[in-house]
């Protein structure tokens, strides 16, 4: 009975998390974090002034959660080389940035202000941004090792020149002009790519 009680309090608290990290996106897409207020998000969120800083405890902490949040998309399982592997995180990465979600734009808004050395999202993103390189190093590395990206290819330089296009491509689709990405644009960037780096003759 008692581990019953306990389950049930964590999930309410999981509820209202989900909630205030819901609303602080949503705010965040709209007008930037800059902008934003801990008492806005608790009554976005539908609660009192103080829930966000009972839960989170205060606002550096609130936005790790929402880029943590934020970032997440999901890639496929792929059983095939490395490139392949490449080629299908690209593709997932583009095809979330098309769904226009409140939380993409959100994420790119804050990559934007931690560009500009904002105190909080700086390390935040500078961390990210490392992970997301090495991991980005770490699929084209193998691919090298499995045959199927090019034995020239520097996985270093590799994931600096891919995290830059994702980012950048990001951030046309979350502006004011609103470039489209879609389908065609998504397979053309991973044509491209898989073109680049592959082993293979190069096309015609």
């Amino acid at each position: 009975m008692v581990e019953q009680v306990r389950r049930t309090q964590q999930q309410r608290r999981a509820e209202t998390e989900r909630r205030v990290v819901d609303a602080a996106i949503a705010l965040i897409a709209e007008r930037g974090s800059r902008a934003v207020t801990l008492a806005e998000v608790g009554q976005a969120a539908g609660y009192s002034r103080g829930i966000v800083h009972a839960h989170f405890g205060s606002r550096d902490q609130l936005l790790a959660a929402v880029v943590r949040d934020a970032q997440r998309f999901d890639v496929p399982e792929v059983d095939g080389t490395g490139l392949d592997r490449l080629a299908a995180l690209v593709r997932a990465y583009l095809q979330n940035v098309a769904l226009r979600r409140p939380a993409i734009g959100a994420f790119l808004l804050m990559w934007a202000e931690s560009r500009a050395s904002d105190p909080v999202l700086g390390p935040l993103f500078a961390e990210r941004d490392r992970s997301f390189r090495a991991d980005l190093a770490a699929v084209v590395r193998d691919g090298v090792q499995d045959g199927s990206v090019r034995r020239d290819a520097d996985p270093e330089a590799v994931a600096v020149l891919l995290l830059g296009a994702l980012r950048g491509i990001g951030m046309q689709q979350a502006g004011s002009a609103g470039a489209v990405a879609g389908d065609g644009m998504v397979e053309q960037t991973v044509a491209v790519l898989v073109q680049g780096l592959g082993s293979g003759p190069q096309p015609a």
